[in-house]
C-alpha cells in the first residue's frame, strides 16, 4: 500500500518545518517504498515565499490536491495570519478526515487549533508560543518535549523537532528498521553539536 503525504504551504511558513519532514518522507521512499508520494499543497498555484525568503512551487492547489494519508502543517510567521483564513481552515478539516496521521510542526499547531483538529488534545508548539496557544483554550499544551502523539494527531515542537516526528512516523508506517535506515541515509544525528569541539 502506498502512502501519500501532503505538506501544506502558505506565505511565511518556516522553511525547515516543511523541508525537514519532506526530506524524511522522501528519503523513506527508497529501498522498497518507491510508490509512496510526498507532495506540497497551497491554496492556489504559483510560488509561495517562506519566512526567510525561500520560494517553493506547490505541486497542487487545494482544488486539485489528492487524498492524503499523512497531513503535515508547518509553522512560521504566516500562521498568525492564516489562523484567520477560512479557506485554509476548511481545507485542513476536510483533508484531515481520511488521514491516518495528522501532524504539525512548531506553530503549525496554531492552525490545527482553529480548524478543530487540536481541540481537546495534547500538543507541543514552539516554546515562545506555548502560552499563546494555551490561552486559546480547549487544548493541553506540553512543553520541553520534541513531539507528542494523541490518537492520530502527532505534533512537534519548534522547527527541527519536525524531523524527529517524521522519523517516528516512518517507523509507524514502515517499521522501526526502515526508520533507522532512513535516519542513517540522511546522516541525521540529533546529538547537539555544541557538545563536541568543532574540528
Amino acid at each position: 500500500m502506498s502512502i501519500t503525504t501532503g505538506i501544506v504551504l502558505f506565505e511565511d511558513f518556516e522553511e525547515l518545518d516543511a523541508v525537514g519532514p519532506w526530506e524524511v518522507f522522501a528519503m523513506a521512499r527508497l529501498n522498497g517504498y518507491e510508490a509512496d508520494r510526498v507532495v506540497t499543497i497551497a491554496e492556489r498555484a504559483g510560488p509561495v515565499r517562506a519566512a526567510k525568503g525561500m520560494r517553493m512551487i506547490p505541486d497542487h492547489a487545494f482544488a486539485d490536491a489528492p487524498p492524503l494519508d499523512v497531513l503535515v502543517v508547518p509553522g512560521g510567521q504566516g500562521t498568525r495570519r492564516e489562523a484567520e483564513n477560512p479557506a485554509l481552515l476548511e481545507w485542513l478539516r476536510k483533508a484531515a478526515e481520511p488521514c491516518t496521521w495528522v501532524t504539525s510542526v512548531c506553530t503549525g499547531s496554531l492552525l490545527l487549533h482553529p480548524a478543530g483538529l487540536a481541540r481537546g488534545r495534547r500538543v507541543p508548539t514552539h516554546w515562545a508560543f506555548a502560552a499563546q496557544l494555551r490561552e486559546r483554550g480547549d487544548v493541553e499544551v506540553l512543553e520541553r518535549v520534541r513531539y507528542v502523539r494523541d490518537g492520530n494527531l502527532v505534533t512537534a515542537a519548534g522547527v527541527s523537532a519536525g524531523i524527529d516526528m517524521a522519523l517516528w512516523l516512518v517507523g509507524q508506517l514502515h517499521g522501526p528498521a526502515h526508520a533507522r535506515l532512513t535516519e542513517k541515509l540522511m546522516e541525521y544525528d540529533p546529538a547537539p553539536p555544541q557538545a563536541e569541539e568543532c574540528g
